[in-house]
């Protein structure tokens, strides 16, 4: 990932400094536990224990005339052990170390994002409960629906980051999963406790059953999940982008003093935060195609998943959690403007109470539906042309006024009547 989005905290988890500890760490593991049984003579468990280092930059060297990493560390920490380095990797292939290293890697990364949708997940609540009764309209289609509040918009995005909190806990489950099984999957060379021990130590679940790899559903899932955050944040990033247009302004991204919006155009104040957002959302959904098509490996292995895993998991968690934190300063500091959203709920002239109208004629004036909605209908698409207030034209409408007096349908056209059930949603969400 770029450094302009890298948070040095996840770029670390993805460094060759870390994964190479992770292997070493692995190997020693491996080690004790051989020790443990007796099929390694303890002084040379201890001399492996003590000696062991990584230098990077001597297997990058060695990696240039093996061709081959895990070799070329292999190589490299021997030199360091010495001769009782001959029981280090006993039994066990690469993909072993590789792919359980890549488990505690993507661990390491995915606690972080949790952490990250925690922390947002407060602001979103912390705002959605200052905006509760904030009235503004409610859109379908692009057009004025019914009135809403601004604190149902964010109510909904936290019941989403919630949802995606919980199936991101699941899919971290599934991935912390450690595979120390040989060069097939069938234990020939390794006796199967020595991956429980591994795993135990390394806060992994052993694999039930693995070929050489481990099963790339579970990696699948995990950048699914990763895809549908994602689309979360944007869904939020092109709400805020649709309130900031200038003949809407319901709400804008904080604009600093010494910030500029245009090169050429002083008076601009672009939603480039969510815009970003909406980008960034593009970049990480794209890798959820190559980690599906990594499920389907040729028999026991190939490698056609690495170069894939190689590039993507470090981008990916990377930009991911760069877009939640850019997301939760976003709603943070999110300028809201209540005044415009008064005004735009008066733009169509009272359309919007055309629904409790017709309710009003159907269930208590026990007008049938059809009759019903043309009447309102009618009158609506009159108001379209005229720009006549709502209220105005159905009181002259015999077939309403004859049958709803006007204090009657001064109370349907109330924007309060739509706040009634806003404590019931919101003990739903927030669980309070």
């Amino acid at each position: 990932m770029i450094p302009r989005y890298s948070n040095e905290k996840v770029s670390s988890i993805w460094s060759d400094k870390n994964r190479y500890e992770i292997w070493l760490k692995i190997e020693i593991a491996i080690c004790e536990k051989l020790c443990i049984d007796k099929k390694i003579p303890k002084k040379d468990f201890l001399n492996i224990k003590r000696k062991s280092r990584i230098d990077v930059k001597d297997i990058e060297k060695l990696d240039e005339k093996t061709h081959h990493e895990v070799i070329a560390f292999l190589n490299s920490v021997s030199k360091k052990v010495g001769k009782s380095s001959r029981y280090i990797h006993q039994g066990i292939t690469s993909s072993d170390i590789i792919d359980t290293a890549f488990s505690v890697q993507l661990k390491q990364a995915t606690e972080i994002i949790i952490s990250d949708l925690n922390n947002f997940l407060k602001v979103l609540k912390t705002k959605a409960k200052k905006y509760k009764n904030t009235i503004c309209l409610g859109r379908t289609h692009g057009i004025h629906a019914e009135p809403t509040t601004f604190g149902l918009k964010l109510a909904s995005f936290y019941a989403e980051m919630e949802r995606n909190r919980k199936r991101l806990k699941n899919a971290l489950e599934d991935i912390s999963i450690c595979a120390i099984s040989g060069a097939v999957g069938t234990y020939a060379t390794i006796d199967p406790a020595i991956e429980n021990f591994v795993a135990k130590k390394l806060n992994l679940k052993s694999e039930k059953i693995s070929t050489q790899v481990i099963p790339r559903d579970r990696h699948a899932h995990l950048f699914s999940i990763f895809g549908i955050i994602a689309s979360s944040i944007e869904r939020i990033a092109i709400e805020i982008r649709h309130l900031q247009r200038t003949e809407v302004r319901e709400a804008e991204e904080f604009f600093s003093k010494t910030q500029k919006g245009s090169s050429a155009m002083p008076h601009k104040k672009n939603p480039v935060l969510s815009e970003n957002l909406t980008g960034l959302s593009r970049y990480i959904r794209s890798a959820v195609i190559p980690m599906l098509e990594n499920i389907a490996l040729w028999h026991e292995r190939d490698i056609s998943h690495s170069s894939v895993e190689r590039i993507l998991a470090p981008d990916v968690t990377i930009g991911l959690n760069f877009a939640i934190n850019r997301a939760t300063k976003l709603i943070s500091n999110l300028k809201v403007y209540p005044e415009n959203m008064k005004k735009n709920l008066n733009l169509l002239n009272g359309l919007v109470f055309s629904q409790a109208l017709l309710l009003e004629l159907i269930e208590k004036k026990g007008v049938d539906r059809q009759t019903a909605y043309d009447v309102v209908q009618k009158n609506a698409m009159t108001v379209w042309k005229t720009k006549e207030n709502f209220l105005d034209v159905i009181k002259k409408d015999k077939r309403i006024n004859g049958v709803i007096s006007d204090s009657e349908l001064k109370k349907l056209f109330n924007e309060k009547n739509y706040l009634k059930k806003i404590d019931y949603i919101f003990s739903k969400v927030f669980k309070v």
